[in-house]
């Protein structure tokens, strides 16, 4: 494991020697990608800057199926590789208490991103935490997009990237996506990932009681019996101990069997 966390240190050390010269971005053109890139956050930390950073300006935009959210795509394509970017809602849980937290959610855990792309805010990071470590529960296979790096600096706020990369088990990089800055290292973080070249580690919340944990293992060992393959057994035992009806009803659906076989 220390192996492993080294790996996301060294592919964010890597990021300074960077160029996007052979970045390519697609708009609308999403046919026959590589990889899948979901992009979360907080509302209001440049998401969507982000988003046509990578992309362009130009985005394939409709409806969620069976929702009023709206939907929207983009792509971009770097060292022979295409990479369709889907910009979730943006919310500050995933505890499905909405529409739009329950569609970044699904998408999160149903549609297994090859990367999830987490933006927050710089200057507010401590309110931007609690989606970041959601996330993780869900997905071994994120990247921290630290944005508006230059709102934090003008407040005199100093982030220690390694530091917190190191903690989290991911790759953390630091963008100012108005100006274009750190986008270059934000795409190599996302390749590192998405080729398995970066592994992350992620931190998992480890503040549940002995009794419950106990519980957890249990039903986590008997997902993985019905769905061998599937990456997040422990948070599907947890969200079904706390009787989460949409996952209940992925599983009546086969939802999960269609998703992790």
């Amino acid at each position: 494991m220390k192996g492993e966390k080294n790996n996301v240190q060294a592919g964010c050390e890597g990021c300074a020697h960077y160029n996007a010269d052979g970045l390519k971005k697609l708009g609308v053109n999403l046919n026959d990608s590589d990889y899948v890139i979901a992009l979360a956050g907080n509302p209001n930390t440049g998401k969507s800057t982000v988003f046509n950073a990578l992309t362009g300006l130009r985005q394939h935009t409709g409806n969620w199926p069976g929702k009023t959210v709206i939907r929207a795509e983009g792509a971009f394509s770097y060292d022979n590789k295409k990479y369709k970017l889907v910009d979730l809602p943006g919310t500050y849980s995933l505890l499905s208490t909405s529409q739009d937290e329950e569609v970044a959610r699904n998408f999160i855990l149903f549609g297994k991103p090859d990367v999830t792309v987490i933006v927050a805010d710089a200057s507010r990071l401590e309110r931007n935490l609690n989606l970041v470590l959601q996330i993780l529960e869900i997905t071994d296979r994120a990247v921290l997009c630290l944005n508006l790096i230059d709102e934090a600096k003008r407040h005199k706020i100093e982030v220690d990237i390694r530091a917190l990369s190191r903690d989290l088990g991911i790759p953390v990089v630091a963008t100012s996506a108005r100006y274009q800055e750190g986008i270059p290292e934000l795409i190599q973080a996302i390749q590192g990932v998405a080729s398995g070249q970066i592994k992350c580690v992620p931190r998992k919340i480890n503040n549940v009681p002995e009794k419950i944990m106990k519980a957890v293992v249990q039903l986590s060992r008997e997902i993985e019996k019905e769905y061998p393959n599937i990456p997040n057994s422990r948070w599907i035992a947890l969200r079904l101990l706390e009787g989460d009806g949409r996952i209940v009803e992925a599983l009546k659906k086969g939802e999960l069997v269609a998703n992790g076989q």
